[in-house]
């Protein structure tokens, strides 16, 4: 083993099916093997992996909550003397900040997934004084904080008063560029939607299926995904009446195949990280409509080159009305030239030898 490569350990909650589990196993696999020795350290338990981690040394510590496996956490991490420990999800960075105190000669790096606040508003989940001031106290601790979009950045700095030199801003990769590109539907074929996320009220389904109740042109829309919201979403598309109208797939792996077949992705979402979805949409050619929301898709959506972002509900329902599609091919470059996993890949290399060596 080349003893000069930098050892990160990777940390996630769970390697269950989510965009910050994702992003994070596929940064552990494709940074230099030369350069960085990884490992992957899961809290929760294996046999509920949704993906598979090739060449990475894994870790699971087969525990239920974050919080409890706090010790255990630090007891891996002073064996395993990695120079850079990297968790992502606004709780396993404040745990490992908390670790920290514990592990001074540890560089910790934060990867934050959401607009902490405005996703806390929507989804009526309110910290009192104490849980403030831990989250507070714990994200200073860590040594750089991964941003993945400008709103994301300020929400951190507004409500968490971080120090901005210990931010940074990384896209999202795109964790696979498949060689087909789709192309334009033919006029007069029936349209097909499709909105692939979590189904929670930040991701704002309802108003989504408000709208295309709306619409007097007959339309097919594809769900994708599971969450805590699905029975009040199943019972909305009934209500509407679009109970023909609507596929539901709770997950698959060909996520890919279902965004190459449909004609618009549709993104109702409140506020967003960096959506990775949306960013797969665009790299297959499929035009977006969006909502204009906080957080990650204005830097991925380009208003009439690659998609369309509504200001309210009322432009939404007339974008989908209109359902004009971009070149797919433009669509596909458009993202491909900001979000390639090349360039990703690179400044986060770039990074981890800025904290471990100073250079």
């Amino acid at each position: 083993m080349n003893t000069q490569r930098k050892k990160v350990i990777f940390i996630l909650p769970t390697l269950l099916a989510g965009g910050a589990e994702r992003v994070v196993s596929f940064i552990a696999q494709n940074i230099n093997a030369e350069k960085f020795e990884v490992c992957l350290l899961i809290v929760g338990f294996e046999s509920d992996s949704a993906y598979a981690v090739n060449g990475v040394r894994k870790i699971f510590l087969e525990q239920k909550r974050v919080l409890y496996a706090i010790p255990k956490l630090i007891k891996v991490l002073k064996k395993e003397r990695p120079d850079l420990a990297f968790s992502s999800i606004a709780h396993m960075n404040v745990a490992m900040g908390l670790a920290s105190l514990f592990l001074p000669k540890i560089k910790f790096i934060g990867r934050q997934a959401s607009v902490g606040k405005i996703t806390a508003s929507v989804e009526n989940d309110t910290q009192g004084w104490f849980g403030r001031n831990l989250t507070n106290y714990g994200l200073r601790k860590l040594d750089t904080i991964v941003c993945q979009s400008e709103d994301m950045l300020n929400d951190l700095l507004e409500n968490h008063r971080l120090d901005k030199a210990k931010t940074v801003i990384i896209h999202n990769p795109i964790t696979q560029f498949p060689e087909n590109c789709k192309k334009i539907g033919s006029p007069g074929k029936t349209k097909t939607f499709i909105t692939v996320g979590r189904l929670t009220e930040i991701k704002g389904y309802l108003r989504i299926l408000d709208a295309l109740g709306k619409l007097t042109f007959d339309f097919r829309y594809i769900i994708i995904g599971d969450g805590p919201q699905k029975d009040i979403i199943m019972n909305k598309i009934k209500t509407l009446d679009l109970v023909e109208k609507v596929e539901y797939i709770s997950f698959t792996n060909e996520v890919h195949k279902y965004l190459l077949n449909a004609d618009f992705f549709l993104q109702g979402s409140y506020a967003e990280g960096f959506p990775n979805a949306v960013l797969e949409s665009c790299s297959v050619g499929t035009t977006v409509i969006a909502f204009a929301c906080p957080g990650g898709t204005r830097e991925i959506i380009t208003h009439g080159e690659n998609g369309y972002l509504a200001k309210d509900e009322k432009e939404f329902l007339k974008y989908l009305d209109a359902a004009v599609q971009f070149d797919p091919i433009k669509v596909r470059e458009s993202v491909y030239k900001k979000f390639n996993q090349n360039k990703i890949i690179s400044e986060y290399e770039e990074l981890f030898m800025k904290l471990t060596t100073g250079t």
